[in-house]
């Protein structure tokens, strides 16, 4: 609790009002100055002033109240950054997915990362959309909301998905050997005196 009071106490002190947005402005001015150089080359000193009049140019009129009723750029960027990282804690956990899933997986001869992007973008939105109320499991589903159930079928996937890879054959192994034993066959006719 002493935490949340902390945090109940700076947001009292306006540490979301003033200093969180002019901290973003003054960073994205700055970046997007020093990235295309509009000013020349080696000039930041300018390009920190033209962030410093910008982020405060968004959070004074804010903060006097000078901006129209729902025209106010602090309330929101306050409403709009939550969505911004739940899309992108979304996006990353769909990178993280495909990175460990989709690399190097083959189902008859075929990659499967295709399919397994499709599935962990499915599973992304159903784990966002769930926990958000879009998405409600039928009566006759609502068994599978057991937390111990949920973690007997991840068990299961996780020990089915260890025992084929243990037990399945390599076929890259075979081709590079097919391969390697092609090359040396040919250098071996080469290297073999005529008659």
């Amino acid at each position: 609790m002493i935490f949340e009071n902390f945090i109940v106490m700076l947001d009292a002190w306006g540490v979301t009002d003033v200093l969180l947005p002019f901290i973003l402005v003054f960073t994205i001015v700055f970046a997007t100055m020093q990235k295309t150089k509009i000013l020349g080359e080696g000039k930041k000193n300018f390009n920190v002033i033209i962030a410093l009049v910008m982020g405060l140019g968004v959070v004074i009129p804010h903060v006097v109240g000078r901006y129209p009723f729902n025209f106010d750029p602090v309330d929101v960027i306050n409403t709009a950054l939550p969505q911004v990282s739940i899309i992108l804690v979304a996006i990353l956990m769909l990178l993280l997915i495909i990175g460990v899933f989709g690399n190097e997986i083959d189902f008859a001869g075929t990659p499967l990362s295709g399919w397994i992007v499709i599935i962990a973008i499915i599973a992304v939105v159903g784990i966002f959309g769930s926990s958000v109320g879009w998405f409600r499991l039928p009566l006759w589903l609502l068994f599978l909301q057991d937390p111990e159930l949920q973690a007997l079928i991840v068990m299961i996937l996780i020990f089915g998905i260890i025992i084929y890879f243990i037990t399945k054959e390599d076929k890259k192994e075979q081709k590079e050997l097919t391969g390697m034993r092609r090359f040396t066959d040919g250098f071996n006719q080469v290297m073999k005196p005529k008659k």
